[in-house]
Formats: C-alpha cells, sequence, structure tokens
C-alpha cells in the first residue's frame, strides 16, 4: 500500500468498472469512477493542473486570490488544491446548484458568492460576468477562468485520456461526454483523435442546453432550464471543440434522474446527476449499434452531494419529475403524502426537544400530531417557542401541552378555493377524512402544484 504525501497525489489513477445489469445491446459499457478522486469528481484534475501552470506562468503568487465561476465541482477541486498550497478563493456560484455542494465548499474555508441561475451571458447577474467584474476589484486576485483555459483541456489530454487508453488495452471505440467548460470533450477528443482515431466522441446533452442543436444544424438556438448539474451550456466555451464530437443525444431531466438511480440500485455505483445524462446518451448509443463495440463513459462525480436534491423523492416530485399515482383530487397537490411515508410526524406525548430536533433535521416548520393513524393536532415553530420561552427545561413538556387542536380539515375532494382562506390567515391545509390523514398542503406546496401545472 502507498503512503502519499499529500491528498494532491491521490488524484487521478481512478477505477474503471464493466457494467453488467444494464441492456447495451450488441456492446459492452465501461465507467470510468472519476468520482472517486478525493474532493469527489473530475474536476481535481483541472485544478491541480491550472493552479500548477498559473504559478509556472507568473499569473499566481503567494498570497493571491483566486476567483472562479462554477457549477460546484470546479470549486471543490480548487478548494482542495488552493488549502494546500496557501492560496484564498472566492467562488461564484449559480444559485440552483446542490445545497450539499455549497456546504461542502464552505466546510473548506471557501468564500462563495451565490449568484442568479435564471440569467445569461452579459447579465452582471451571470455567474462568469460576476467573476470577471470580482477580479478587476480584488486586488491581487487572478481568475482562473476554466471556460477559456487551454490548460483546462490539456490536463485530459495527457492525464485523463491516457488513463483511459491504458485501462481499456488500447480496445475503445465510442468516449461519452458531457459539455460543461467543455475542457473534457476537447481534451479527450484531441487525445483519442491522435492516439486511438477509431474512437467516435459522444456528446451526451440536458433536453434546454444548446450544444446537440448546435452540432446538427450550425444555429445557436436559446437555452431553455434544465435541472441536472454540471454539464449543458448556453453558449460555447472558447475552449470547446464541436468539431470532434461525431453525434449528440438530447436526455431529458426525467430520464437522467432515473438513470442516476438505476446506476445506483443495479451496479451499487451512486454517482451524480450529470453521470444519469451521460448514462442514458451511452445506453442509447450502445442499443443503436449493429456490431459489438467498447464504450467507455464517466461518472464525473459523486451521488452523495445530491441527497437533498435528485436522491431525495420528495424534491423530485416538487419538480414534476417523479411519477406519483393521480387522484384529481387535493391529495394531488400534498408534497410529502403520509402513505409513502414521507411526511414527518410527532405524537402527543412525545417532548418538545423530540420535536424541535425533526424539524430542523427536515428542514419543515410544522408537524402533524398524529394518534392511532388520525391527525390529532398540529404544532409549529410559534408553538414550541411559546411553550418554552425563558424556560429552557420547559422543553419536557409533551406535544399535548401546547400543540394547536382547533383543526382546518379539507376533505380530499373540495376544492383548491376551499384552501385559500386557511392560506391567508398563514394556516396549512390538513387534508384528511373520516377514516385517513393523507398529509399537509402548504403555501410553497400549492405553488409547486401550479408551476408544474403551467409547465
Amino acid at each position: 500500500m502507498t503512503i502519499y504525501n499529500s491528498i494532491l497525489e491521490t488524484i487521478g489513477n481512478t477505477p474503471m468498472i464493466k457494467l453488467n445489469k444494464f441492456d447495451t445491446g450488441p456492446c459492452e459499457l465501461f465507467i470510468k469512477l472519476e468520482s472517486q478522486n478525493p474532493a469527489g469528481s473530475i474536476k481535481d484534475r483541472i485544478a491541480v493542473v491550472m493552479i500548477d501552470k498559473a504559478e509556472k506562468e507568473g499569473k499566481l503568487k503567494p498570497g493571491d486570490t483566486i476567483i472562479e465561476a462554477t457549477a460546484g465541482n470546479t470549486g471543490l477541486g480548487l478548494g482542495l488544491v488552493a488549502a494546500q498550497k496557501g492560496y484564498k478563493l472566492i467562488l461564484v456560484i449559480p444559485d440552483k446548484m446542490s445545497p450539499d455542494k455549497i456546504r461542502h465548499i464552505r466546510a473548506m474555508g471557501v468564500d462563495v458568492r451565490l449568484t442568479r441561475s435564471d440569467v445569461q451571458k452579459g447579465h452582471p447577474e451571470y455567474y462568469q460576468d460576476f467573476a470577471a467584474r470580482l477580479e478587476k476589484e480584488i486586488p491581487n486576485s487572478y481568475w482562473i477562468d476554466q471556460f477559456s483555459n487551454p490548460n483546462n483541456p490539456l490536463t485530459h489530454e495527457i492525464s485523463t485520456g491516457p488513463e483511459i487508453l491504458e485501462q481499456m488495452e488500447g480496445k475503445i471505440d465510442a468516449m461519452v461526454v458531457g459539455v460543461g467548460s467543455s475542457g473534457t470533450v476537447t481534451g479527450l477528443g484531441r487525445f483519442f483523435k491522435k492516439s486511438a482515431p477509431q474512437c467516435e466522441m459522444i456528446l451526451a446533452d440536458p433536453e434546454g442546453s444548446i450544444l446537440v442543436e448546435m452540432i446538427e444544424t450550425g444555429v445557436m438556438p436559446k437555452a431553455t432550464g434544465w435541472l441536472v448539474e454540471g454539464i449543458g451550456e448556453d453558449f460555447v466555451p472558447s475552449i470547446c471543440d464541436l468539431s470532434l464530437i461525431t453525434k449528440g443525444y438530447t436526455i431529458p431531466d426525467r430520464e437522467a434522474f432515473q438513470i442516476q438511480r438505476k446506476l445506483l440500485q443495479k451496479e451499487g455505483i451512486m454517482a451524480g446527476s450529470s453521470t444519469g445524462t451521460l448514462l442514458a446518451a451511452s445506453l442509447r448509443y450502445c442499443r443503436e449499434q449493429t456490431r459489438p463495440k467498447r464504450v467507455v463513459t464517466l461518472a464525473g462525480d459523486t451521488g452523495n452531494k445530491y441527497l437533498s436534491k435528485s436522491f431525495n423523492d420528495s424534491w423530485l416530485a416538487d419538480q414534476g419529475l417523479l411519477t406519483r399515482e393521480e387522484f384529481g383530487d387535493l391529495r394531488d397537490i400534498i408534497a410529502r403524502p403520509a402513505d409513502t411515508g414521507d411526511i414527518v410526524t410527532v405524537t402527543p406525548s412525545d417532548n418538545l426537544v423530540t420535536t424541535y430536533k425533526r424539524m430542523r433535521m427536515f428542514d419543515v416548520s410544522q408537524l402533524p400530531v398524529l394518534e392511532d393513524g388520525k391527525v390529532v393536532g398540529l404544532i409549529d415553530e410559534s408553538d414550541i417557542l411559546l411553550g418554552i420561552y425563558k424556560d429552557e427545561l420547559k422543553f419536557e413538556k409533551e406535544v399535548s401541552e401546547v400543540m394547536v387542536t382547533e383543526l382546518e380539515i379539507i376533505d380530499p375532494s373540495a376544492s383548491i378555493d376551499s384552501i385559500l382562506p386557511l392560506f391567508k390567515k398563514d394556516k396549512v391545509a390538513i387534508v384528511a377524512d373520516n377514516d385517513t390523514f393523507y398529509g399537509l398542503i402548504t403555501q410553497i406546496d400549492l405553488i409547486n402544484h401550479l408551476r408544474k401545472a403551467a409547465l
């Protein structure tokens, strides 16, 4: 067993796994676990090379501040390297990114600036324009700019590509990748063009991104939204060489998130949302072939960063990406139905500290109180506060002492109009009939329902 002198020495040389539990047609499909890099993604590789090259080129000096615009993974890689080398780091991150990723970055001591994800290049709140502005405002700072930094694709040309070819014993027919900053597609494309010219470069792109249509028509469409993180673009980065791509597949978010789950269930590999897109495109490509081919794709990052999003059924349901039985009544609006076990509850005999902990753990502000499967009360933050104010020992009080028992019970067959007056009184709708408690409807639940209906 090797002993390393630094965590940075553990970057690269990631495992290659053959996938055996999917229908791959006549092909063999392999996945390289870039999720095994120390900060959890393929971006660790470019962080090391871009910072090393910047030092050698005199762009970075001791005590300087590194600035980057990132969807998260490049930020984690830069955070890892910057901490080891003693640089300050400021990251500009769009607000659609996983909270788990952002918490990880902040825990590394990085200065995180959240910005809007609903604006495009040219807007002052667009994350790259934001980063460019910070570089001008902050003395002794350097915007590393992965989207135009030639050392980004160089990393994959000199590192990732040779590793893949060696692991595949020189036998590779197709490489399936996504485009975020585009370093992977450009670097691997250049490497395989020289070292394995038979290898096709296949693009997996989220529905809403512009890249597949750009390849097929040469015309740049307007980007729309997508939920998969880390890949897909609303512009073509300057380091992106689309001429290296043989074919592209557009993958809807729903398909990507489903495949992401299946990868964990079938193969035991917990990878991020972009991997779902790549794997979905890989399977489409493999099944279209008429002769055996050896196909490789990437687990670009670990799924541990998406536990609150793509591995969270409630989040998927809120986004309209999880198919649930529809009833045609108020039950369809409930985000966390009681019969699925998603809802968090307490009993009348639970104490207030237990209730408080559950609210904090599951990030909710009110809980239904159940006894023998029936709702007998409701407790919210204000009930707890008034129950314990000026005497923290009162946390041992039972829920029954402070809960609200005058409940607004709404039959599931009632109209949406019937719950609006409750919201005007800052209440939640308790959906139940004589025999069954179905769940709560909050204002945000109704907003999500209306948004999905408008899509």
